[in-house]
């Protein structure tokens, strides 16, 4: 097989906190949502470092050259303050990013996957407008092309966490988003446990449990983990020190973990999971489409070629959805730096030798010349055969790929029969239930 194109999806958490622990150092970072204000964000000489991250920082300053939509282009390239604010990517998570990008250099460049000179066309880079997603996307795209030619990129702005376009509008999504809100809301303040653990942890710290609750302190709690940081702790009356404690962590940890089985179970996030990631998935789609158009045999290329190479730099927000509507639901919330990576690939064209044994019986199983399939990863693993368009695929040992038809078809109406519709517009239009 030959690989025509990949598509990624790079993860910067936002917005509900993070329901994963820490992996190993040194195979994953923490780079944001980071209540806190002494971990220092400014990239510097200490550690973590990378080979790269010296001339990553040289090569963020020559940034000016690029093209940005508005308004990425008043954002810092490089994580710039003294002590970290809340939602700032550190050094850590620069880091992270830099091998991530490696990765998969290592994994596509040696097959000449994008040529040397590389047109604006085929290297696609879009973003929401926080920092940190930017700055994640930046350093991930250096790592897959070290000293990138700013003046061939252009950065795009996504203005929604959904990265769904023109095609935001969609009230029975909001319906779902808001009964699975209601639901999740129940479980938790149904469970005894955590609630005398809130008040605990809140007394501790001097802060009414109620705004200690709302503050989502499992957030706060992952970034000093994950940066081998003690836990906060507070000076009490009678001189000694309050600290929250790891027995603390692990009841609110075991609460998230309960709720991932309950949201499963009762499938309304499923549900608003397709309709919050059916635009970005239709894109996906209509990008893959193009490229095996152009990449057919005797058509003429279109000027500049089409995106070989999309980074879309995004959130929790969209990663754990877009998870969720491929119908990978054992896959757990994403952890801090998830990717998800859609390959295409076209089978070879067949020597003459294996012109003729197509010919003969019993080898149905044998791909056409040109067939399209695809490929789905999630932090590094083949998933494709999880996915809900190819779980049931009859899978052979002389095409062990998914057909992109499977895909297109799911995308285009499959996806929809959970929600009794056949179309985006006519799912997004029912009332929810």
């Amino acid at each position: 097989m030959e690989t025509a194109t990949h598509f990624t999806t790079s993860l910067r958490p936002n917005g509900p906190p993070s329901t994963a622990p820490c992996p190993p150092a040194g195979s994953c970072s923490v780079a944001n949502n980071c209540i806190l204000r002494l971990l220092y964000c400014a990239p510097t000489l200490m550690k973590p470092s990378h080979p790269l991250l010296n001339s990553f920082i040289r090569h963020m300053g020559l940034g000016g050259s690029s093209h940005w939509e508005s308004p990425l282009g008043s954002i810092p390239r490089l994580p710039n303050h003294s002590a970290c604010e809340m939602g700032e990517l550190t050094q850590t998570g620069v880091v992270q990013h830099l091998r991530n990008g490696q990765l998969l250099h290592q994994a596509y460049m040696r097959r000449s996957f994008l040529p040397s000179d590389w047109s604006p066309r085929q290297v696609w880079l879009e973003t929401t407008g926080k920092s940190r997603t930017l700055q994640s996307g930046l350093a991930f795209l250096y790592g897959f092309l070290p000293d990138f030619d700013w003046t061939k990129l252009t950065v795009r702005h996504q203005w929604s966490t959904l990265f769904c376009g023109s095609a935001c509008d969609c009230p029975a999504r909001n319906r779902y988003l808001e009964e699975e809100q209601r639901r999740q809301y129940r479980l938790r303040v149904s469970d005894t446990e955590l609630e005398r653990t809130y008040a605990d942890m809140a007394r501790t710290l001097g802060l009414p449990t109620r705004q200690l609750r709302a503050a989502n302190p499992i957030d706060s709690l992952l970034c000093h983990l994950c940066h081998g940081i003690s836990f906060p702790c507070v000076p009490l009356g009678d001189g000694t020190t309050g600290c929250l404690t790891m027995a603390q962590f692990a009841v609110i940890r075991r609460q998230q973990l309960d709720d991932e089985v309950d949201r499963r179970r009762v499938g309304l996030y499923h549900k608003y999971a397709i309709l919050a990631m059916h635009p970005y998935l239709n894109r996906t789609a209509a990008k893959m489409e193009r490229v095996a158009k152009d990449s057919e045999a005797g058509r003429q290329p279109r000027a500049g070629g089409e995106e070989v190479f999309t980074l879309s730099s995004a959130h929790d927000v969209t990663v754990a959805p877009l998870l969720s509507a491929l119908g990978l639901e054992e896959a757990r919330f994403p952890r801090f730096a998830a990717r998800v990576v859609f390959e295409l690939w076209k089978s070879p064209p067949a020597t003459q030798g294996q012109t003729k044994k197509k010919a003969g019986k019993g080898d149905k199983s044998k791909g056409k010349d040109g067939e399209l399939f695809i490929r789905v990863l999630y932090n590094g693993e083949d998933v494709t055969f999880h996915t809900t368009f190819c779980r049931s695929h009859d899978r052979h040992a002389n095409q062990p790929l998914c057909p992109l038809k499977n895909f297109l078809s799911f995308v285009r109406k499959d996806m929809f029969s959970v929600l009794n519709a056949s179309s985006y517009q006519e799912a997004c239009s029912k009332r929810a239930g």
